[in-house]
């Protein structure tokens, strides 16, 4: 079966396609495409998803999925929100003058 590794940083994004047999987990996606060595990733800090839905390593794969890296997170959702919706309202603020 084929499946697609990636990962993504803000300005760039890293696709290896890979070949695994039948029964291949996420595990050994990660393995076969060596994308923790190519990009000296520390598995202790990533999560896993298969085409956006949270995976463990061992998740069972599929013919043509996307095994996705997850960096942690840098800020809490919520909080980005709050501050988006701040700095709305102070534009909004601003141009209303």
């Amino acid at each position: 079966m084929k499946v697609e590794v990636c990962y993504a940083l803000p300005d760039v994004a890293t696709r290896i396609p890979v070949v695994l047999d039948a029964h291949a987990t996420v595990e050994d996606a990660l393995v076969r495409s060596r994308i923790e060595d190519l990009l000296a990733l520390d598995r202790s800090g990533l999560t896993f998803a298969i085409f956006g839905r949270r995976a463990t390593l061992d998740a069972a794969l599929h013919d043509g999925d996307r095994v996705e890296i997850l960096r942690p997170l840098t800020i809490d959702p919520m909080q980005a929100r709050r501050l988006r919706a701040r700095k709305a309202s102070a534009k909004a603020s601003a141009s209303e003058r």
